[in-house]
């Protein structure tokens, strides 16, 4: 296992999970990496399964345009054209491309890394938007979200007479459908937003039904650690992770240890309050401490019943926290990596 080193981008971590997963994929834009290692019974890490392609809708609606929408920040937007699309996040270019209308999609977000989006040029790396980049590609709209910034730059964006919109992040499965709702209503395709968030819940539902029934739901800590910035964090309720880890039949161990924030720098103490069996960690960060033999060097990983048994779960980073048209994917990925695959 090869430690990454990739150039850091210092990126604030404000506002949970979807800063915090910037900075993740600006500080390693090197490739994903799987862990290594085992433990007497204990599964061997490894990298999710999840495919990095897209799986568009079979019979997409074309726009129908055009469409005054409220944007989440407030403000109402009229789209005249969706010849010329800029998402400006990897999980809203994730659902533009499944609504159908990825072949309009004229640039990308470091983030959007699935094969169908993986050539167009980036014009923003973890939130940190180049007001230029995007409007040198002449789009007809811009997608944000609130994390969007810097503020400057959006504003310019807009000043140029370019339709923004802006859309709530999502934190939870509940936010998964209103998520859909938003970019299909902004794209001018509601039906195909219809279509999507009804099949996309049906998949989830189909994944939860495979859960073992267990007297005793497994403890899980999400841990966020970038080994190449000195990062090591322990999730708490406002990391994002909590519902995925629920909706898995776990328990989310840093939240019910008491850490109502997102995410606090990891101690021995919480780390031994919070009594994880496992530890689900990014498949960047594993690899950019070396491994689960490296993992296990962070101070009180070893002590806790997951770093004794070496029991480690990894997702790839750019679908864990999505909560998107993949979402599936990840939670049966959770599934199987923490009860085993079905025979």
């Amino acid at each position: 296992m090869t430690t990454g080193r990739c150039p850091v981008r210092r990126t604030r971590l404000a506002g949970a999970l979807t800063a915090v997963l910037a900075l993740a994929l600006a500080a390693t834009g090197c490739g994903s990496g799987n862990g290594s290692g085992s433990g007497d019974g204990a599964p061997a890490a490894k990298t999710a399964a999840a495919p990095d392609r897209v799986e568009p809708l079979a019979a997409p609606a074309a726009p129908r345009l055009p469409v005054t929408v409220d944007s989440a920040d407030g403000r109402k937007v009229t789209v005249a054209s969706t010849e010329r699309i800029v998402p400006l996040s990897g999980s809203l270019s994730e659902i533009v491309f499944t609504l159908g209308l990825g072949d309009r999609v004229v640039a990308r977000d470091v983030t959007a890394t699935f094969e169908q989006a993986e050539k167009l040029p980036v014009v923003t790396r973890a939130h940190d938007v180049s007001a230029e980049s995007v409007l040198s590609l002449k789009p007809t709209l811009v997608i944000a979200e609130n994390t969007t910034g810097p503020a400057e730059a959006v504003e310019q964006i807009r000043d140029a007479g370019v339709p923004l919109v802006v859309v709530k992040p999502a934190k939870s499965l509940a936010d998964v459908g209103t998520r859909i709702d938003a970019v299909a209503a902004a794209l001018g395709v509601p039906d195909s937003g219809t279509a999507l968030r009804a099949r996309t819940q049906e998949r989830i539902d189909a994944v939860r039904k495979t859960i073992p029934a267990r007297a005793e739901k497994p403890r899980v800590a999400f841990l966020y650690v970038r080994g190449s910035a000195a990062v090591y964090l322990l999730g708490g309720a406002g990391s994002g992770a909590s519902s995925l880890l629920e909706a898995a039949g776990a328990v989310d161990a840093g939240k019910e240890s008491g850490l109502v924030k997102d995410f606090t720098p990891i101690t021995s103490e919480a780390l031994a309050k919070a009594a994880p069996d496992a530890i689900l960690v990014m498949g960047k960060g594993l690899e950019s401490v070396g491994g689960i033999d490296g993992l296990v060097k962070v101070p009180g990983v070893a002590e806790t019943p997951a770093g004794a048994d070496r029991r480690v779960v990894t997702v790839d980073d750019g679908v864990l926290l999505n909560y998107g048209p993949r979402t599936d994917l990840v939670l049966r990925s959770l599934v199987d990596q923490l009860y085993g695959k079905k025979k």
